[in-house]
């Protein structure tokens, strides 16, 4: 959180914005992996069938977890087994990355056979990611385990990444070009990465950036109850927290969770509209700041 009077924070964001929001259709160079991946990633779902729709509409990037929240994934493996079934060549043109949240030495035997055994057509991870580095030492010694995994070809891996709770140890990856993917927490409540990542980004990075946690923040008529403030006011939707994260030109891409066909519909639909404005991205902020210290 900054530190401050919450209706100052929100100068602190960044001038520059994108013009146009990303779409699903387009594709991003997975860092130095030879894949190409949609700006939208798609990590749980309640209903397997949001899975092919998403694929039907573009996107072609999903998320797995080999341990930590497994139950919570069973819609996209599922959903994952429904596309497969459609054909062999399906699975080429999709990218599969899966997560584990062990530490070292658990980590190290990376064990992600359970995943391609219980997903029928996967055959193989396409993306290893580490979750949840904490600190220096998580991400030095795992980042070896991955290295030399992606070096054999581990599970069909060509492709390496890592989702960070540590904003330091992202800004390292990033600049020093170590992983093909980093996962960073960015939303209106937590917009810290405007002042210690993206002004310290080289120009040639080659990682992705994408976006985990965009509607942690979300506040909702009942916390404008609780807190008192008129029910006039402008209510962001649920979709515009995507816009918010994606309207910073650093974010690549987010990794979303729609639990239905009809939310992911609604999510694209968010995409076709145009991006904030400083004002706008500042009231989101100080909106999410009057609520984080109760709420979030």
């Amino acid at each position: 959180m900054w530190a401050g009077d919450p209706r100052q924070q929100g100068q602190m964001l960044q001038a520059t914005r994108r013009e146009k929001l990303p779409k699903a259709t387009d594709r991003l160079p997975l860092g130095l992996s030879g894949f190409a991946v949609s700006p939208i990633c798609i990590g749980i779902t309640m209903k397997p069938d949001t899975i092919p729709a998403a694929f039907d509409a573009g996107v072609n990037f999903f998320f797995l977890t080999a341990d930590l929240h497994w139950p919570l994934y069973k819609g996209v493996r599922r959903g994952l087994e429904l596309l497969f079934s459609r054909g062999a060549s399906i699975r080429d043109q999709v990218v599969v990355g899966v997560v584990s949240y062990l530490d070292q030495p658990l980590f190290g035997a990376l064990q992600f056979n359970e995943v391609i055994d219980s997903v029928p057509g996967l055959q193989r991870i396409d993306l290893l990611i580490a979750g949840a580095i904490s600190n220096e030492q998580s991400f030095n010694d795992r980042l070896r385990a991955i290295y030399n995994a992606r070096g054999v070809g581990h599970c069909g891996s060509r492709a390496i990444g890592g989702s960070f709770h540590d904003r330091r140890c992202a800004l390292l990856s990033l600049n020093y070009n170590c992983l093909d993917v980093n996962y960073v927490r960015y939303n209106t409540a937590h917009p810290g990465a405007d002042a210690d990542i993206f002004p310290y980004l080289r120009r040639d990075r080659k990682g992705l950036i994408f976006n985990f946690k965009s509607v942690l923040s979300m506040v909702t008529p009942e916390h404008l109850r609780m807190l008192g403030l008129n029910g006039n006011i402008w209510l962001s939707k649920v979709t515009d927290y995507y816009r918010f994260v994606l309207t910073n030109p650093y974010i690549d891409g987010v990794l979303c969770s729609p639990a239905s066909p009809e939310q992911l519909t609604e999510l694209l639909a968010a995409l076709e509209e145009r991006s904030f404005t400083i004002t706008e991205e500042q009231y989101m902020v100080w909106l999410s700041s009057v609520a984080t210290p109760k709420y979030f």
